[in-house]
């Protein structure tokens, strides 16, 4: 990695350049601008992250800080290739007037005809879509699990400012169960009658779950508190029985259906370079989670008007 202090976008880049050219690869067949926003107790973290997921995606990283907003701009950088890394990577500190501007570091960066993907790692903007960053890409990726406090009302304002493009990591997390869920129905094409997830009290992948299969299913979905770890089982009672997912541990969980012998299922709980990776396959939007957070929308706004008149 290569320091650069008190630096700019085009002396950033001229160094992307010059690595490479050391590395002997003048082109390395990056697919994508990957762009994420953190604090710099998160960076580490999050970097990691971003170098396992581009392993399967090969990208330009830029790690974005937005350090303190006083005082003149300045602009510092660690820039390299290599090291575990299949693209470039720039982690840059912004500071000063530049905070409120970080486009205008990032955008010349960007690589030319490439899709632009932004992640908030934890904490996310009210409105990804028309956050500065967040105009400038095809997909916008928060993760209300990982919000400092108050999870739910942190994925409620992602659903009501959902715009074309958006998705967050709680939704990635129950792909999993929604795969399950689907293959058991088709077993049992009969109507189901009613359905209860079951999760630790605060779950954005629960209420989540809970909403796609009431927009599934036409049911009403009962929400019910266990000890976790995060999502333990899905019941869906149909004509003749229940279909029964039971995950009490976080790894694997037991399927059971009528008329059939029980039988186990991975359903590993899975890492967020894990999460990052499969959602930076999917650069279009997701229809599925935009009818799903307008349902969870909904669900929300119809017990809390019901709350009131009681």
């Amino acid at each position: 990695m290569t320091e650069l202090l008190d630096t700019s976008s085009s002396a950033i880049a001229a160094q992307f350049l010059r690595a490479r050219r050391r590395a002997g690869s003048p082109a390395m067949g990056m697919v994508m601008t990957l762009i994420f926003v953190v604090d710099e107790d998160e960076a580490e973290d999050a970097m990691g992250a971003a170098r396992t997921a581009s392993r399967e995606h090969p990208a330009r990283v830029l790690g974005v800080i937005l350090g303190d907003g006083r005082g003149s701009a300045r602009v510092d950088a660690e820039v390299g290739i290599g090291s575990g890394w299949t693209g470039e990577t720039a982690m840059i500190r912004l500071s000063g007037e530049v905070t409120r501007h970080p486009e205008s570091v990032v955008l010349p960066l960007l690589l030319p005809d490439s899709p632009v993907v932004v992640w908030w790692p934890t904490k996310a903007p009210d409105k990804p879509g028309a956050d500065p960053l967040g105009r400038l890409a095809q997909r916008r990726i928060t993760d209300a699990a990982a919000a400092t406090r108050g999870k739910s009302k942190a994925l409620l304002t992602q659903c009501r400012s959902y715009t074309p493009g958006n998705t967050d990591l709680a939704w990635t997390r129950i792909t999993g169960w929604r795969a399950l869920l689907a293959a058991a129905l088709d077993q049992f094409p009969g109507k189901v009658s009613a359905a209860s997830v079951s999760a630790e009290r605060i779950s954005p992948s629960a209420d989540l779950l809970a909403a796609w299969l009431s927009d599934r299913l036409r049911v009403t979905v009962e929400r019910k508190s266990s000890a976790g770890p995060g999502i333990t089982s899905v019941v869906l009672t149909v004509r003749n029985g229940a279909i029964v997912i039971d995950r009490p541990d976080g790894r694997l969980a037991t399927l059971s259906s009528p008329g059939q012998p029980d039988r186990p299922v991975a359903l590993k709980r899975r890492e967020t370079a894990e999460l990052l990776g499969e959602e930076l396959r999917r650069l279009d939007e997701d229809d599925i989670y935009a009818d799903t957070v307008r349902r969870l929308t909904m669900l929300h706004d119809g017990a809390r008007g019901k709350s009131k008149k009681s």
